[in-house]
């Protein structure tokens, strides 16, 4: 039976690794939790900032 346990390892070999949702987005993470840290979410300076990184979320496959 080991036609069954090349298959399965060839198929890890090809799936892409996902990301976790907490190492995504660096470029927008720090500078959205500096401006949310700072200011609130809600504050008008933080929205751009919170907004920008849903999108890279999104972009990088994550349902947010």
């Amino acid at each position: 039976m080991f036609w069954g346990r090349k298959k399965k390892e060839e198929e890890k070999q090809q799936q892409p690794k996902k990301k976790k949702i907490c190492c995504a987005c660096p470029e927008t993470k720090e500078p959205r939790d500096q401006c949310v840290g700072e200011f609130g979410a809600e504050d008008e300076r933080c929205k751009k900032l919170v907004e920008a990184h849903l999108v890279c979320l999104r972009k990088e496959g994550f349902d947010v």
